[in-house]
């Protein structure tokens, strides 16, 4: 049965106690995801160090207090930054409840920033656990699924909406394995950047093949209104930008995989507030590909994106990623 007694916890280290947890991430995460929770909770583990909590059982409520104020002083942190390592840290201490190194309700005490609805669409990233989470689920229950394919494809290429609205049956191109991007005004289906936007964008064996399982199996048989055929088809034609968006804000939603949703559990349509908008795919995929160590030149071709806008809006890791990433290219030289 589960206690908030602290004497029923078992003593643990800090340090170990993010190896179990990290270890435990392996087996449901990528790698670049584990390298991400490692990054954050290292300046927990560094904090504990610095205040002489060798044994994780003392911790307190008013300790985390202390340590998101100098957390958010030490890394001169915005409150997006912050509300995100917070949120991991969030994660972090419910495991460690787990495993009786902290009372089981401790991470409730960890306060998260509020975003204002401006600040949490400025900065608002898909994480790629998350993202994995999604893609996961509809591979097992929804395969080939229209949501299935537009997740997929937003995520892996990163294109916005436009783009993958523009697509046809005719510009998957499986013996290349790539997708034909065309700017075509004249029939409705215009990329933001113009002719300039063209491009084809390479895509894996494994979004291939869900594309021609998908086209093959599930896609609605039908031509738009300017007898051309739709990759991500409706009975009435060719997808709509707000259709998209209310399948972005459904599968988003903590609620889609049965976790706790806020205002979504009383049966009210409106849009979760912890769901994200399909720039925050885009934004999250970017930052993705960066964090693998694609050269920036390759992610700005790919994703249609200049290396200045990039910098400024796209990429949201962390000092201490760009710094490990900077250590190990240097390594290889």
């Amino acid at each position: 049965m589960t206690t908030n007694d602290p004497s029923d916890l078992e003593p643990i280290k800090p340090e170990r106690a993010q190896e179990l947890y990290l270890d435990h991430k392996a087996s449901e995460c990528r790698e670049v995801t584990i390298q991400s929770h490692k990054y954050r909770t290292n300046h927990f583990v560094r904090w504990c160090k610095e205040n002489g909590i060798d044994n994780l059982n003392e911790v307190s409520g008013r300790d985390l207090h202390e340590f998101r104020l100098w957390r958010e002083e030490d890394g001169d942190l915005n409150k997006v930054s912050l509300e995100t390592q917070m949120c991991t840290l969030r994660v972090f201490l419910k495991y460690c409840g787990s495993i009786e190194a902290v009372t089981p309700n401790l991470y409730d005490k960890l306060l998260i920033p509020q975003l204002s609805r401006e600040e949490g669409q400025q900065d608002t990233m898909l994480e790629p656990d998350r993202a994995e989470e999604i893609l996961s689920h509809l591979s097992r229950y929804h395969y080939a699924s229209k949501e299935h394919v537009l997740f997929a494809l937003l995520w892996e290429t990163g294109m916005r909406i436009g783009a993958a609205r523009s697509l046809d049956v005719r510009d998957v191109e499986s013996e290349d394995e790539c997708l034909d991007l065309v700017h075509r005004p004249e029939t409705e289906t215009n990329l933001k950047n113009g002719q300039g936007g063209e491009r084809l964008v390479a895509v894996s064996r494994e979004l291939l093949e869900l594309l021609e399982n998908y086209i093959e199996d599930t896609r609605i048989e039908i031509t738009d209104d300017h007898d051309r055929s739709p990759l991500l088809s409706t009975h009435r034609g060719r997808i709509s930008r707000p259709s998209m968006r209310r399948i972005v804000y459904t599968l988003t939603a903590p609620c889609y995989l049965d976790k706790s949703c806020p205002d979504c559990n009383d049966g009210s349509t409106k849009k979760c507030p912890e769901a994200v908008n399909p720039h925050a795919i885009r934004r999250g995929s970017i930052t993705h590909f960066l964090t693998r160590d694609v050269p920036v030149e390759i992610v700005s071709d790919r994703m249609d994106v200049s290396r200045k806008v990039i910098d400024k809006h796209y990429d949201q890791r962390s000092e201490e990623v760009k710094v490990e990433q900077r250590r190990r290219y240097l390594d290889n030289i």
